[in-house]
């Protein structure tokens, strides 16, 4: 199996939004790697690291999935490979719970995430995303309906 950590979704990844699917709650795994040094594309100077800045975004999108009622259900720094193979590990996975994919694709357009998601951009060197779906109805951090 290839894996291949992206920035940003392909335009099959956001067609994927607008397909029909599962009614409901999502959460979204997020596997991330950051860069050793934020690198803004506004060329703007700083001393932060990429951690540091994808964690001034991730604070934004923690309000505003509250705001919608959802939530981080989990985030922790990757400490090893437990099972399988791959090249290079994630420095920190997350679960992000969100009401549905509707809701989830409304604040990835918004304005308070435009403005945001610089930092993102300057802080990860890539991620993966997986989409899943609720089967037993036991979130962590379940989103109110």
């Amino acid at each position: 199996m290839e894996v291949i950590n992206k920035v940003y979704p392909n335009e099959e990844q956001i067609k994927g939004f607008l397909t029909p699917g599962a009614e409901g709650p999502i959460c979204m795994v997020n596997l991330m790697t950051f860069k050793a040094k934020a690198d803004y594309e506004d060329g703007r100077e700083t001393n932060l690291s990429g951690r540091e800045a994808y964690a001034l975004y991730a604070q934004g999108v923690k309000t505003l999935l509250e705001g919608i009622g959802g939530s981080i259900g989990f985030e922790a720094d990757v400490a090893r490979l437990m099972l399988g193979e791959v090249e290079e590990l994630w420095d920190v996975v997350a679960l992000a719970v969100w009401p549905s994919r509707q809701a989830m694709f409304k604040v990835m357009q918004s304005p308070e995430m435009q403005a945001i998601s610089v930092h993102r951009t300057a802080g990860l060197a890539g991620q993966l995303n997986i989409e899943t779906t609720d089967l037993s109805g036991q979130w962590l951090g379940k989103p109110s309906q």
